[in-house]
């Protein structure tokens, strides 16, 4: 999982089930509705999930799902389809232009659920 050990233990947290571990797709984006937004949905290795909003902030476009997953610097990205910019999966941050940001969720895997906390 990709979350600090705090957020595991945070009574705030409200868990929603987005979809079911089948649904992921290993090293790929799939995308889920979460009242009203697209969120996209990331599978890692480790049983990591990361989900962040599906839309890009440059483009306007819904398309982050589709981006490709890798590493840089050591932290895990996804590189939007369209513009190529790199996003941290961890904190939505864009490593080209600090401008850029998408929202992001804390996100595990609870048994074959893929859930999601709103804070």
């Amino acid at each position: 999982m990709n979350m600090p050990a705090t957020l595991h233990s945070t009574p705030a947290l409200q868990w929603h089930t987005l979809c079911s571990r089948q649904d992921l797709v290993a090293n790929s984006g799939v995308v889920a509705w979460l009242d009203g937004t697209q969120v996209a949905l990331f599978h890692l290795p480790g049983d990591q999930v990361h989900a962040v909003e599906n839309r890009d902030p440059k483009s306007g476009a819904n398309v982050i799902g589709r981006g490709i997953v890798g590493s840089l610097k050591g932290q895990a990205v996804v590189a939007a389809p369209l513009y190529k910019q790199h996003f941290r999966l961890d904190d939505g941050a864009c490593l080209e232009d600090p401008q850029q940001r998408l929202r992001v969720w804390p996100a595990r895997l609870n048994g074959d659920a893929v859930e999601i906390a709103l804070i």
